[in-house]
């Protein structure tokens, strides 16, 4: 198996990139090929020791910035890191890639070179949704479509499922739709359709949720669109920084607070991590002919290290061909067959 690397994408490309490039080689037998300006790329691995037949740097001297317009970036950026990358895993070249680079313009990069899996509308972006001392639960979709149609909702739900039950080894996992109360009466016109082909689904659905019981693990795969995933995921990331912030204003206020933080050190550093993202790996972007995986656009080493780890379940349980077979029988639900 090989995995490509966008070696230029993210706020600290290319050091951290590299490092978590090397780190994870420590882990794994599989090949990995960072795409990006090689004497920069090459400047980096100096620093490293690593195996020189296991990393392999495919030169491409363009960069798509964050303030690039994705859609026109990938079509004029043609040897930048990101489109190189994706057209060799296009080729077959590698089984999977990974990138913190511009997610709107890997998300049309996957679209124009890749491809839609046939029958899938909208492909998604999948972000995983911490639960307090539970683990986490897998939204989709958490910012790309920011509205959808009863269909599109449908399809987030199958792929999310098939991602747990593949990649994270959850043998059933539960699908709750999000709304405004668990009543199938409640919502919008989209999101009551939505929830009766969902019904109708072979999946284990478990009907509406309310955005307040998504923090207590109420179902393993969250559905929504892309608007609605998207507002959830920046609040819940904004109270729980402040929260942490108020926590330690508190125990740092007086010397009896500080005595007691340094107590209870290992406790709050464990909080802490239960928010880290690093620890999760990436967001797939589910429903493109390519095993395609966003890490966070200030990832730092051990962050790309667990996107590529996480990244290898994904090509080697064959997610994407899972998903294909699984929209055969899409026609027949939205049917009511």
């Amino acid at each position: 198996m090989r995995i490509i690397v966008d070696g230029m994408g993210g706020d600290h490309a290319p050091g951290e990139i590299v490092r978590g490039c090397v780190e994870a080689a420590a882990e794994i037998s599989e090949e990995i090929w960072i795409v990006g300006r090689e004497a920069e790329i090459a400047a980096e691995l100096k620093k490293c020791k690593y195996n020189s037949s296991q990393i392999r740097v495919i030169h491409a001297q363009e960069v798509i910035e964050n303030c690039d317009a994705p859609v026109k970036a990938v079509r004029t950026k043609k040897d930048s890191s990101m489109v190189v990358g994706l057209n060799l895993l296009k080729s077959g070249s590698g089984d999977v890639m990974i990138s913190a680079g511009n997610t709107g313009a890997l998300m049309a990069g996957g679209l124009f070179i890749l491809g839609r899996i046939p029958g899938i509308d909208r492909p998604a972006i999948a972000t995983t949704y911490p639960i307090l001392g539970k683990g986490f639960s897998l939204m989709v979709d958490s910012g790309a479509n920011a509205e959808c149609k009863p269909n599109n909702l449908l399809e987030f739900g199958i792929m999310g499922s098939i991602y747990m039950q593949k990649v994270f080894g959850v043998k059933s996992p539960t699908v709750g739709l999000v709304n405004i109360g668990a009543e199938e009466s409640k919502g919008t016109t989209v999101v009551k359709a939505a929830h009766q082909l969902l019904k109708k689904s072979d999946l284990h659905f478990v009907g509406n949720v309310e955005p307040r019981e998504l923090p207590y693990g109420i179902c393993d795969v969250i559905v929504c669109d892309g608007f609605v995933g998207n507002t959830i995921l920046k609040l819940t990331e904004g109270f729980a920084l402040n929260v942490l912030k108020f926590i330690k204003h508190k125990f740092t206020e007086d010397m009896t607070s500080k005595m007691g933080a340094l107590l209870l050190s290992k406790k709050l550093k464990g909080l802490k991590g239960e928010f880290d993202y690093s620890s999760y790996g990436g967001a797939p972007i589910l429903g493109v002919k390519g095993a395609l995986i966003k890490v966070h656009g200030s990832s730092n080493a051990t962050a790309v290290k667990n996107g590529i780890l996480k990244a290898l379940p994904y090509a080697r349980e064959n997610v994407v061909q899972r998903i294909e077979e699984a929209v055969l029988s899409l026609e027949d639900v939205e049917s009511g067959e």
